[in-house]
């Protein structure tokens, strides 16, 4: 479950970065909604499940209270869960050892 809060988090950043960064301008520039009315729901759905596996790996991660306020926190950001990804959704050391 891990590694697929990985990559869904990997997923949630792009989608967050293509919809503030391609899709909005097009759609207040170019007049191009479509782009929004994909990458909206998309993004939407990914952010949900983000928020969801949030809570399903934290105690496979180890994460305390804090941690997983700052993980949630980072979903609403527009790159912070690439950082999550990278340095905090990997296993703890005590768990890899046994």
């Amino acid at each position: 479950m891990v590694r697929v809060f990985r990559y869904v988090s990997l997923a949630e950043a792009i989608s967050f970065l293509v919809l503030l960064l391609v899709a909005m301008p097009l759609k207040y520039g170019a007049d191009a909604h479509a782009g929004v009315q994909v990458m909206g729901p998309t993004h939407g759905v990914l952010f949900m499940a983000y928020i969801g596996l949030v809570f399903v790996v934290r105690s496979r991660l180890g994460w305390d209270l804090r941690r997983t306020v700052l993980a949630l926190g980072a979903g609403v950001l527009p790159v912070a869960p690439f950082f999550v990804e990278r340095y905090w959704a990997k296993r703890p050391v005590s768990a890899s050892a046994s």
